[in-house]
């Protein structure tokens, strides 16, 4: 999120001289995008931190991706998916395209490392769970419905309090909020569906100067490599700028409604490089007194759209479970399951929760998904038979 913040102490020029109480001085870093043109912030070490004492390859996490014989919406119960792992390795990948991948979460083990993804920024999604984020910039505490928002580069560890289950998506490049709610100096506008009060920077920025053997896992290319050092990597006394972490609860994301139905990019809460993310939202509904709450059939011509529902009872669809994950592809129409169109007419809210992925370059299926299919979905909007 573009707006400048600042935590623990820096000194009142950048690149001078800053100095420890011991007479020793303090190591600059500056971490930044798109070379020196992008956000960027500057964080003060007690460490150099390219002072590695070894590096190895961890793991080739690449997903397994399958082919498939047929165009087809297609229904994925995540919540069938092993638990297992911790934060990091136990990410089971769903879905994903050059751009973007889509996985869940659902840990049963400790990290005992910290996380580094060098390839893009990740959002994460606490469906269930509480716990801490525990980052380079300083802790955020997580809640059930909250978006973290990691940039690239960030080092990291999820600590979670109790047991959590997450929606992972992973980008080969930034995420920030969509541009039409920002004016030209990046300030959130009054018609946003959130604003500055609604985002958490890091509560607190604990500096940790414990030696011994810390490993860095540093993912890049769909390679895990671990990275050992002498000192712990939250060494950081200050830092300052506009690259760090943060939540958005969507819980805090207010919903857009008009007399009749709005398209789904009012619930846009995020935008990627070829995809966007939208929050559901319990909302009132259309006012118009012949309003159709329920969305008209559609054609994804350019876009396949996915959608993870989180809780409450999805008003255009049936069959759907909690942690279900739809996948409605490009080329061929979807809507409304049947009786759902006449079924909306005259109700006047929902309390719907879920988190849609549109991406525009198509989505490949992995093999872990195919595990969990509901092979029926396809044939759910036929007609009940006599």
């Amino acid at each position: 999120m573009a707006f400048y913040h600042r935590m623990g102490e820096v000194p009142k020029k950048r690149h001078t001289t800053f100095y420890k109480p011991n007479g020793e001085l303090y190591r600059e870093q500056v971490m930044g995008t798109k070379g020196f043109s992008g956000i960027q912030s500057i964080l003060y070490h007690h460490h150099p931190p390219t002072e590695v004492r070894a590096t190895r390859k961890y793991a080739d996490v690449t997903p397994e991706f399958v082919e498939q014989n047929d165009l087809k919406h297609q229904h994925f119960k995540t919540f069938d998916v092993k638990a297992g792992g911790d934060p990091i390795a136990g990410r089971r990948y769903l879905l994903g395209n050059s751009d973007v991948l889509l996985g869940v979460c659902a840990p049963t083990e400790p990290m005992n490392y910290f996380y580094r993804n060098a390839d893009g920024d990740e959002v994460i999604f606490v469906h269930e769970g509480e716990g801490e984020l525990q980052t380079i910039f300083g802790t955020i505490s997580y809640y059930p419905g909250d978006y973290l928002v990691i940039p690239i580069g960030t080092t990291y560890r999820l600590v979670p309090s109790s047991q959590s289950r997450f929606l992972v998506i992973e980008s080969q490049n930034e995420i920030v909020p969509p541009k039409r709610y920002r004016n030209e100096h990046g300030q959130l506008l009054e018609h946003s569906p959130f604003c500055e009060r609604d985002i958490r920077t890091p509560e607190r920025l604990e500096t940790h100067l414990e030696s011994g053997e810390f490993e860095v896992r540093v993912k890049r290319q769909s390679v895990v490599y671990s990275y050992f050092f002498d000192f712990h990597p939250f060494d950081v006394v200050g830092w300052d700028g506009y690259l760090y972490p943060y939540a958005l609860s969507i819980h805090d994301f207010e919903p857009i409604t008009g007399r009749i139905h709005q398209p789904p990019p009012v619930h846009q809460t995020f935008a990627g490089q070829n995809f966007v993310i939208c929050s559901f939202v319990p909302r009132l509904y259309d006012y118009h007194p012949d309003s159709i709450p329920a969305p008209y059939f559609h054609s994804n011509v350019e876009s396949d759209e996915v959608l993870y529902y989180v809780k409450g009872n999805f008003m255009s669809r049936k069959g759907i479970y909690e942690g279900s994950i739809t996948l409605h592809p490009m080329g061929i129409p979807h809507g409304p399951h049947p009786g759902k169109i006449e079924a909306s007419i005259g109700k006047k809210e929902t309390s719907e929760l879920a988190v849609m992925l549109d991406t525009f370059h198509p989505l490949k299926v992995t093999r872990q998904a195919l595990a969990v299919e509901d092979e029926a979905y396809m044939s759910s909007w036929l007609p009940p038979q006599a």
